[in-house]
């Protein structure tokens, strides 16, 4: 029998797999329905999330803090400031339960890019979670290629 910890163990273990194969010096962003919370508190988390959090953590949020940590990864949803219906990513359907389950991460080597992550609430996405979205400003470089002159020798024709 399959259980959740083991669905959520071989979850994990691909997402790693899926980071490792980055480049270190790439943009990496991840992004998804990871029902982690992760919460308020950030302590031995200093580097990789704020305390703009919601509640407190579960298992699930251990685990992914844990790989975000491990990965250097920015959880951008508990580095902002928001009110708290910006923090909110699912509401339950009685409405009596909502939680921060959905994240938006970021390589720290480029945290300073990300300006804000919140949710969405009003967004049309034919789903019980609320539309996550992140704001980066990126400063691209301009490729540069370098043109070589094509220099022609005319020889005399008795060579």
């Amino acid at each position: 029998m399959i259980t959740t910890t083991t669905l959520q163990t071989d979850l994990y273990e691909r997402l790693q797999s899926i980071i490792e194969k980055c480049p270190r010096k790439d943009l990496t962003i991840l992004m998804g329905d990871l029902n982690a919370k992760v919460g308020i508190d950030n302590t031995g988390y200093e580097d990789i999330m704020g305390r703009h959090g919601l509640e407190e953590r579960n298992e699930d949020g251990e685990r992914f803090a844990n790989l975000c940590a491990f990965n250097k990864l920015v959880i951008g949803g508990t580095v902002f400031p928001q009110k708290r219906i910006h923090k909110v990513t699912w509401i339950s359907p009685d409405h009596t339960t909502e939680m921060q389950i959905d994240h938006i991460c970021i390589n720290k080597k480029f945290r300073r890019t990300m300006e804000d992550v919140r949710t969405k609430r009003g967004a049309d996405i034919a789903s019980d979670h609320h539309l996550v979205v992140a704001n980066l400003k990126l400063k691209l470089k301009k490729n540069r290629t370098i043109s070589t002159t094509k220099v022609q020798y005319s020889l005399p024709s008795r060579y």
